[in-house]
């Protein structure tokens, strides 16, 4: 009997999900796959060594090689450490599938799907598709892990297209943003809430935090906004932290801004429903880094909430201009304090594209939508492997 046969004879597939990182909030959707996919997965991670689960301190301990291997610019040999443990994993668990958490994980297993003929799922999720250290570095090595992969899972058609024209399975890409968790962010009511605006997410370069500042200081020079008394609330941390905290005191908006740290998801469902608007202003980072598609937006829509946010990446295939949003150029902080006012400004509109955002998030970008979509194509690569398989046989 095949392997996959013996697989499915309690009607579970097997899927072995190799991963860089357990540990970081940035990964919750990593672990929302674990937990929502109906399949038999077994995930290794590349920041676990412990010492008495011997195969995942091999694995983490492999990566730690591969990742030295990378810096030191040895990209051939940089795919060995892991991938070699990696082809023991595949002999140990029996896998009908591989999924990689990142292009650059991949790279580093990548072999051990070619020697063992186990086929290859790569997730890829930003930063992976477009910052110049992960795409420059590692544009040739993703020629040939795109050309062994049998499927591709990306987050926006900039993605798709970026990684098409490496050479992904055109009939296998999949483009399926992570979603918003609907039994969390519900309830908002734009329209009653104060003239608060809110922003969740990394202080970094891509999404914005510094261009958000400097447009909510040109909204609050409007005398007729100004009356409203407009409040900021920032949830997040990171590098540019400390520059954002330095920009509130110059801009003189101490009073208004307000920065609370990382939250909780729940705790950010609650924000959530205590302020008008979403806010963030994403672009493209200095490094080429860039988003994929910002899951805080979805979940802001989710909630009830309107975003203003830009034309950029994967961004206004869930925001509809005029429709559940408001969409600026990128570096328009001049165009994006115009769009703050409105929201704040005319609470009916802030509930009409609420209204109409919550509904767009519901009917295509929950959780349950991506995980489905990730589940019929990893099946799909499984099937088409077995009768591959079989034909060969």
């Amino acid at each position: 009997m095949s392997r996959v046969a013996s697989a499915r004879s309690d009607g579970r597939e097997r899927v072995l999900v190799l991963a860089p990182t357990a540990r970081a909030a940035s990964e919750t959707f990593i672990r929302a796959n674990l937990s929502g996919l109906s399949l038999t997965l077994t995930a290794y991670f590349g920041d676990e060594r412990p010492l008495k689960a011997p195969w995942r301190l091999a694995y983490g301990s492999s990566i730690l090689l591969s990742k030295l291997f990378t810096r030191l610019h040895w990209l051939r040999l940089a795919g060995l450490p892991a991938a070699c443990v990696a082809l023991a994993l595949i002999r140990r668990h029996q896998p009908d599938v591989v999924m990689v958490e990142f292009g650059f994980e991949a790279v580093r297993v990548m072999e051990a799907c070619a020697w063992s003929g186990v086929p290859l799922v790569v997730h890829f999720r930003g930063s992976d598709a477009s910052a110049e250290r992960r795409l420059g570095l590692l544009k040739g090595r993703y020629r040939r892990l795109l050309a062994m992969a049998a499927g591709v899972i990306v987050k926006s058609r900039p993605m798709a297209d970026t990684l098409l024209a490496l050479g992904a399975p055109a009939d296998r890409l999949l483009i399926s943003p992570s979603g918003a968790n609907a039994a969390l962010f519900q309830g908002s009511d734009p329209a009653a809430a104060p003239p608060v605006l809110l922003a969740v997410g990394r202080f970094v370069a891509k999404k914005g935090p510094l261009q958000t500042l400097r447009a909510f200081a040109l909204l609050c020079r409007d005398p007729a906004v100004a009356r409203l008394k407009p409040e900021l609330w920032m949830v997040g941390e990171g590098p540019l932290l400390a520059s954002a905290r330095s920009l509130v005191v110059e801009l003189g908006l101490q009073e208004q801004v307000r920065f609370l740290g990382v939250r909780s998801q729940d705790r950010v469902a609650q924000l959530m429903r205590e302020v008008r608007g979403f806010v963030q202003h994403s672009m493209v980072a200095p490094d080429g880094d860039s988003e994929g598609n910002p899951v805080a937006v979805m979940e802001a829509q989710l909630s009830g909430l309107p975003v203003v946010a830009t034309r950029h990446a994967g961004i206004p295939e869930v925001v509809l201009e005029g429709q559940t949003g408001l969409l600026v150029e990128e570096g328009d902080e001049a165009g994006m304090a115009r769009a703050m006012a409105r929201l704040l400004m005319e609470p009916d509109l802030a509930a009409r594209l609420g209204d109409c955002g919550r509904r767009r998030i519901q009917e295509q970008f929950t959780i349950e939508h991506h995980l489905r979509q990730v589940e019929q194509l990893l099946r799909q690569v499984i099937d088409d492997c077995e009768v591959h398989r079989g034909a060969r046989l």
